[in-house]
Order: structure tokens, then sequence, then C-alpha cells
């Protein structure tokens, strides 16, 4: 029986526009083939049916390859909530699911990203090994996620990202 443990990653950011507008470039295809796992320049495919039950698929092509992230809409409340599973099945089944709370501000928007990461044990771990994972699939996806944010940053703000490969 395949064992594994989770952790979460929690980040907070502040954008200077209304929380309708980070909301929607989490949902809207030509927003989302600039930033979410993905650039304009490398992205071959960003489809989904933006509704609960809907499904998203992203497909970025980097050094030759073709990396395919899916998942589903788990719960929508415009725009303050958006829940949805992520997984990328060429590298594992495993599906962390992400939450995203927006706040309006008097200036702007906070919003409070959730990903509870699923991290499969290989056989004999210890706990020194488990712990050792947990920490780094957090930190790596909490390095790839600090990269997305910027360029959601400048898209929501200035309607553009720059690549910053």
């Amino acid at each position: 029986m395949e064992k594994n443990s989770t952790t979460t990653l929690k980040m907070t950011r502040n954008f200077d526009v209304v929380p309708e507008r980070v909301f929607e470039a989490w949902l809207n295809p030509e927003m989302m083939r600039k930033w979410f796992f993905t650039l304009e320049g490398t992205n071959k495919v960003t489809q989904n049916e933006p509704q609960v039950g809907g499904t998203w698929e992203i497909i970025d092509h980097r050094d030759g390859k073709d990396y395919r992230a899916i998942g589903e809409y788990l719960e929508m409340d415009p725009p303050n909530k958006l829940v949805f599973t992520f997984k990328m099945p060429q590298f594992s089944e495993s599906e962390d699911t992400i939450t995203v709370e927006l706040k309006e501000l008097q200036r702007g928007c906070e919003m409070t990203f959730y990903q509870n990461i699923i991290v499969p044990h290989e056989e004999n771990w210890t706990e020194s090994d488990i712990e050792k994972a947990l920490g780094e699939y957090h930190d790596g996806s909490e390095h790839g996620w600090n990269l997305m944010f910027m360029g959601l940053k400048e898209l929501v703000e200035t309607g553009q990202v720059s690549y910053k490969g």
C-alpha cells in the first residue's frame, strides 16, 4: 500500500487591483497562459471549464518537453474564494488541493494561497527521509509559486508579463 504525507504551503500577496481582477486571472484562459504554470511563448494549451466540477488543463513546452498540469474546480465564490485540484500526471498520480482566498483592502486586495501538498513515500523511508522530502516539496513549490506570483502581479497591475526565464 502506497503511503504518503502532506504539508501545507501558505503564501500571502497584495495586489494594487480589485479582487475581481485577480480572481479573473485564475480563470480566464487568455490571462492564465501568461502566468499560471506557463508563459505565452511556451504555452501549447490552456483550456478550462470555470465552474464547480469543471476541469482545467495547461500544457507548457520547455526544453524540448511538454509538461501537463490538470485539475478540477471544487469550489467557486467569486471574487472571494477558489478551490481546485492540481496534478501533473507525468510525475505523480497524487493530486494537491489549492485554495485561493481574496480579500478587498482599502487599496487593492490581499490574496492568501494554500497548497495542500501530497508527498508520496518511497519504500523503506525513515522519519527523517519523510521530513526531508516534505521540506523539499514545500520549498520547491514555494519557489515556483513565487515566480508565478511575480508574473501574476505584473499581469493584473499592468496587463502584461515580461519574460523572466
